[in-house]
């Protein structure tokens, strides 16, 4: 009789979890229903089972550890001992070898009340919508419980019948060698129940499917990608069961003038070369979150202003989802260069030139430095 440990292929130190594995990997490999009933892989099977049936007590483990094979007295067998369940063992190994369940009639399908599915909307929303929230009205398919029949499936006048097949337990079981093994009533697909003359309307199904109009609230500050539950909005549960949820999954279409930053909203203003260079005053546009609120705003332009300059407009950004604050509006200069010029201007633009120092200019005088000595570096001259 060979030694428990090897038959598992473990160290006589490890742990129950590390036993169990073994025990596992072992048993599946050799089960005879795996290896078409050979009596080679049954008297394996059997020996597996016998190792694991006395490493897995540990009083039984203790004693064998101790004196061997003669320590537990030939108790360990198939048939003697108390060792495991063999159905609680193997219930989760050979669920998918057997597709179905082990034992005990765990797993057992659901007949009562079943709660309805969940169902998913892609909503695309505009910036302006997201900034002041809107209400919005969707259509979407949806699964109603019948009308005509109640739910039942059955014609009105009728009721649906018990199923001869599993006795209405909506399970039947068959023997798998050393198992008996649990799966749905073919006959009735696991209901328990058959519908002999079916509702004209749902054809025996109890629901129904059709269009649903909805309208949905859009909070103010959503963002793309955000997502909205509405509760019991979604398909009808079976026999009796409640409704599943509708989720609305949003996307915000990107705008012509805006950009989202967090809380920021950033537009860029042209804004013309005289009045950057002496300062002064523009607008820039803003979105509204209401019919009294304004859609543009001043932002003053400091004297000498450069293209990348931005001003901060406070509260003129997005709303928080969470919370009272709102973001900034952030506008981004770009100086505009004259085109089209006439004689008169072009005489007067040259004049200006002429009059302009290297002082007047610090980012081009510097570059020009910069890329002297770059120059020089390369050429060797100075």
């Amino acid at each position: 009789m060979r030694d428990y440990y090897e038959v598992l292929g473990v160290g006589r130190g490890c742990d129950e979890a590390s036993l169990k594995t073994a025990f596992r990997k072992a048993a599946m490999e050799h089960h005879p229903d795996r290896n078409g009933g050979c009596e080679d892989a049954e008297g394996r099977f059997k020996e597996i089972n016998e190792a694991y049936s006395v490493l897995s007590d540990p009083q039984k483990r203790a004693a064998y550890d101790r004196f061997g094979h003669a320590g537990v007295n030939g108790s360990a067998g198939m048939g003697g001992g108390a060792g495991p369940d063999i159905n609680d063992i193997f219930g989760d190994v050979f669920g998918q070898a057997f597709g179905d369940i082990f034992g005990g009639g765990r797993g057992r399908q659901n007949q009562g009340p079943q709660r309805g599915g969940d169902l998913r909307y892609d909503l695309e929303i505009d910036l302006a919508q997201a900034y002041a929230g809107a209400d919005v009205e969707i259509k979407f398919p949806v699964t109603f419980t019948c009308e005509t029949c109640e739910g039942s499936g059955a014609k009105p006048g009728t009721s649906p019948t018990t199923c001869g097949g599993c006795n209405g337990q909506g399970r039947v079981r068959a023997q798998q060698g050393f198992f008996a093994v649990e799966r749905a009533c073919p006959r009735c697909n696991g209901t328990g129940r058959l519908v002999l003359d079916p509702c004209r309307d749902c054809r025996g199904h109890g629901m129904v499917r059709r269009e649903r109009t909805l309208n949905v609230a859009i909070p103010a500050g959503v963002d793309d990608g955000s997502r909205i539950r509405l509760s019991g909005e979604g398909d009808a549960g079976a026999r009796g069961g409640p409704k599943g949820d509708l989720y609305i999954f949003l996307s915000v279409r990107p705008h012509e003038l805006f950009e989202r930053d967090g809380l920021d909203l950033l537009v860029t203003v042209p804004v013309p070369m005289c009045k950057a260079a002496l300062g002064g005053d523009v607008e820039a546009p803003c979105l509204k979150a209401d019919a009294e609120d304004a859609c543009r705003a001043t932002v003053k332009i400091p004297e000498g202003a450069q293209t990348g300059r931005t001003v901060r407009i406070k509260g003129k950004g997005m709303p928080s989802l969470r919370g009272p604050q709102r973001g900034d509006l952030v506008v981004e200069i770009f100086v505009e260069t004259p085109t089209r010029l006439t004689a008169r201007q072009k005489d007067l633009m040259r004049e200006f030139s002429e009059g302009c120092t290297d002082h007047q200019h610090p980012e081009s005088s510097g570059f020009v430095g910069k890329a002297k000595a770059f120059w020089s570096d390369i050429t060797g001259n100075a």
